[in-house]
C-alpha cells in the first residue's frame, strides 16, 4: 500500500499575502533577478511566503511606465542602484538619486495596489 506524502502546498493553491510597499515588492524582484543572474531558476510556490505574483510581474509594470514615458532611464537607473543594494542608503550621499528612486516607487505604487500585488 502506497504511503500518503505530505506536500506542501503549490503557489496556485495558496493565497499570495501581498507586499507592504512598493519598496518591498521591488527589493524583492531585485533579489530575484539577482539569482537567476546567479544561475538559480524561478519555481512558484517554493518560497516561506507565497506572493500574489511573479517577479515578472513586477518588472512588466515597470517597463509598461517607462513605455508610457511616466517612468524616465534615471528613474529606471535609481530602481536598479538601490535594489541591488536592497534599499539601503537610498538618498544617503546623493539626493537626487534618492529623490530619483522615491519617485519611482510612489509612480509604481498605483498598478501593483491595482494588481493586488500591494496593499
Amino acid at each position: 500500500m502506497a504511503q500518503r506524502r505530505s506536500i506542501q502546498p503549490t503557489y496556485e493553491e495558496r493565497e499570495g499575502e501581498p507586499f507592504a510597499t512598493p519598496e518591498d515588492a521591488w527589493i524583492w524582484y531585485s533579489q530575484c533577478q539577482q539569482a537567476r543572474d546567479e544561475g538559480a531558476r524561478y519555481h512558484a510556490g517554493l518560497g516561506a511566503v507565497a506572493r500574489p505574483c511573479a517577479p515578472d510581474d513586477i518588472v512588466l509594470e515597470v517597463r509598461r511606465l517607462y513605455r508610457r514615458r511616466i517612468l524616465s532611464g534615471a528613474h529606471l537607473r535609481a530602481l536598479v542602484r538601490f535594489g541591488r543594494q536592497n534599499g539601503a542608503a537610498a538618498g544617503e550621499g546623493d539626493a537626487t538619486a534618492g529623490r530619483l528612486w522615491r519617485e519611482a516607487l510612489d509612480r509604481l505604487a498605483t498598478p501593483l495596489r491595482a494588481k493586488g500585488i500591494v496593499l
